[in-house]
């Protein structure tokens, strides 16, 4: 754990109220807004509902004109380079069924149509990635480290790993459908799916949930006796289905809770809010930003024993005091759905710090992820649990380069959990000469089943720490 900076157990009004006295702990430090922005890549965001009960349309950029249900259709055409993202569990209705997802494309126009899939991967949480205890950092060179399916979803996405059971690319005649693919949910599991997109012109896209078909054993199927239920099996929906699902399906229900209105969340005497789940097209895949003081093109290191932070994936009312809400504006959205992607996950955060030691000294830096209680007043102080024992806040893969003591470039991955109000361990430390300048490049895919905000902390020691010999 990182040394607390002017750290004290008080009780003041600048303390989130819910908290006694002997709850918190308090970090003194500054608080900075994040450079850079997010890219305009278009992303098909499917969050909502998170749970899955019935069959339906869980999201349609389709136009109405000719469905039964002309709400359940958003009217936008996808082109060019954007990405997939959906996230949902599966509590079907009818508990011996299995649910299946299946995401189809159309092409309206009178050229064939290629998508390609740059990259893609889904993982369910049983088998694939059961939910499990960590430790709340831990090097993974190999990629085997991960707990749910969101966390290993990011962390292979981030090591360039794609699933060869998709199609490199689809091929769409004009004014015809095909199918992206057309997955199982086990029940009581999520599946979080992830995929890079180009298509060389329009497609409408569509993500439906039906449950598998019956295949009655011919004798059944002739008397209809159902006495032969036992002897049933099942099949994955044809295309066919999914096109009628498509049309006379509704939105799936039971609906998540709608969003607090946009001009209420930000209105101090309503105390609790819904930011809502995503269901519509976020603008922005990945946030690119350079690290530097104003003016200049490097980042002076703390002095020693204090640090800076800047806050990753904020909220209204999670800013930390620096108003920047990093949340993924939405082009189009169900009407009660999330008015912007909350958490942004899977977005790609790209972070360069160009350090420099400004000081005559040597000087020892320590980078860490942290997730401080969410707060939007002060950018002087972070708020930390004394002791986080409550609900994991972010479980996933960080990948860090950077030059090594030796000169030579080092790639390393870290799998980070950590609950709300935890202070987090250092992922890297450096130690710089006087006047020495080293650039730290830091990535990660914010992950599913995360909350945020997060900060990326950088803080000098208040010791020289010697290279191990």
């Amino acid at each position: 754990m990182l040394p607390l900076l002017s750290s004290v157990i008080i009780a003041q009004a600048a303390t989130p109220p819910s908290l006694t006295q002997q709850q918190y702990i308090i970090q003194s430090q500054e608080i900075r807004s994040l450079p850079g922005k997010l890219n305009d890549v278009l992303v098909f965001n499917s969050n909502s509902p998170e749970v899955v009960q019935t069959e339906g349309i869980l999201l349609s950029t389709f136009p109405s004109a000719g469905m039964q249900f002309p709400s359940a259709h958003l009217g936008l055409t996808l082109e060019g380079r954007f990405d997939l993202f959906t996230h949902h569990i599966a509590r079907p209705q009818e508990q011996r069924r299995t649910l299946y997802q299946g995401v189809i494309v159309y092409n309206p126009s009178e050229q064939l149509v290629r998508l390609r899939v740059l990259q893609g991967a889904s993982y369910l949480t049983e088998p694939d990635a059961p939910f499990i205890n960590l430790p709340a950092i831990v090097e993974d060179r190999w990629g085997r480290v991960f707990s749910g399916p969101g966390s290993r979803l990011m962390g292979d996405i981030l090591r360039g790993i794609g699933h060869s059971n998709f199609p490199t690319q689809i091929l769409i005649p004009p004014y015809q459908t095909r199918m992206l693919f057309n997955l199982p949910i086990t029940t009581g599991s999520a599946r979080s799916t992830f995929m890079r997109l180009e298509s060389d012109g329009p497609v409408y896209m569509a993500n439906l949930s039906m449950y598998q078909v019956p295949n009655l054993p011919e004798t059944a199927s002739k008397t209809k006796d159902r006495s032969n239920a036992r002897t049933t099996s099942f099949r994955a929906p044809t295309l066919e289905e999914w096109q009628k699902i498509l049309v006379e399906g509704r939105l799936v229900v039971p609906r998540d809770r709608p969003p607090t209105p946009l001009h209420a969340i930000d209105d101090p005497r309503i105390e609790k809010i819904i930011y809502g789940r995503v269901a519509g097209i976020s603008v922005g895949s990945e946030w690119i930003g350079t690290l530097v003081d104003p003016g200049t093109s490097n980042l002076s290191i703390p002095e020693r024993g204090k640090a800076f932070s800047y806050p990753l994936s904020t909220v209204n009312r999670g800013t930390h005091g620096t108003r920047q809400i990093q949340s993924a504006p939405m082009q189009v959205r169900y009407p009660d759905t999330a008015f912007r992607a909350h958490g942004n996950y899977a977005v790609h955060y790209n972070l360069t710090l160009p350090l420099i030691n400004n000081t005559d000294k040597r000087q020892t830096v320590a980078l860490s992820i942290q997730t401080p209680l969410k707060q939007d007043k002060y950018s002087d102080r972070l708020f930390f649990l004394k002791a986080p024992r409550g609900q994991v806040f972010f479980r996933g893969t960080i990948r860090v380069e950077y030059k090594g003591d030796s000169g030579l470039i080092e790639r390393r991955y870290f799998h980070i959990v950590q609950r709300q109000g935890q202070q987090g361990q250092p992922f890297l430390t450096l130690n710089l000469q006087p006047g020495e300048s080293r650039e730290v490049n830091i990535d990660l895919l914010y992950p599913p089943d995360a909350t945020p905000p997060q900060v990326l902390t950088v803080q000098t020691m208040d010791y020289f720490m010697a290279p191990l010999r």
